[in-house]
């Protein structure tokens, strides 16, 4: 919900495309490396702030359809791990790093608090719920450099290559694949 009006889970491959359960192989997580959304709904790491204004200009987050603003945010890796779990990933496929290429600092939001209970790990099932976390949050620093060029891990600066490591230990899923660029070839395969 609120992302798409298809269904996007593992589950979807086969009754919509007809392929049994059996013939599946890998099962790649497509994920941006912060989060969007479109319509209501809670949604725990948004940003109404200049930040979420950078995200959404410098990531061109609009619809294709209606041209309305997307909604956007930090990673969420609560939501994320859950993801996983019901898809089985196998790996990430991680989009639109380049977009972060300018900022100082990165967040990944790692855990919520629900009434006062803290460390609150797991997704909620109720979107009322959604609405009423609180999120903790791992604050990295920004590489502050171009990475539309690199199409090799080792030529994204440290710090791009920290967060995608800390992305991959805190899902406990290898990225395979990093885009940093619209281009068809802006992409990094992760070996």
């Amino acid at each position: 919900p609120y992302v798409t009006s298809s269904n996007c889970s593992i589950g979807g491959v086969c009754t919509g495309l007809g392929i049994p359960p059996h013939c599946l192989g890998d099962i790649v997580g497509v994920v941006k490396a912060y989060l969007t959304r479109v319509g209501s709904g809670g949604f725990p790491t948004e940003l109404h702030n200049e930040i979420g204004e950078k995200l959404v200009n410098v990531g061109h987050e609009y619809g294709v359809t209606t041209g309305r603003k997307r909604r956007v945010g930090w990673l969420d890796i609560v939501m994320l791990r859950y993801s996983s779990m019901i898809n089985g990933f196998t790996h990430l496929a991680l989009t639109k790093l380049d977009v972060l290429d300018d900022f100082d600092e990165v967040k990944i939001g790692i855990a919520y608090e629900m009434d006062g209970m803290k460390n609150y790990d797991s997704f909620p099932a109720l979107d009322e719920d959604l609405c009423r976390l609180e999120v903790e949050y791992l604050t990295l620093p920004g590489w502050k450099s171009d990475t539309s060029g690199a199409r090799n891990f080792s030529e994204l600066p440290q710090n791009a290559q920290n967060y995608v490591r800390k992305i991959e230990e805190l899902v406990g899923v290898p990225v395979k694949w990093i885009g940093v660029g619209q281009a068809r070839d802006s992409v990094i395969e992760v070996c």
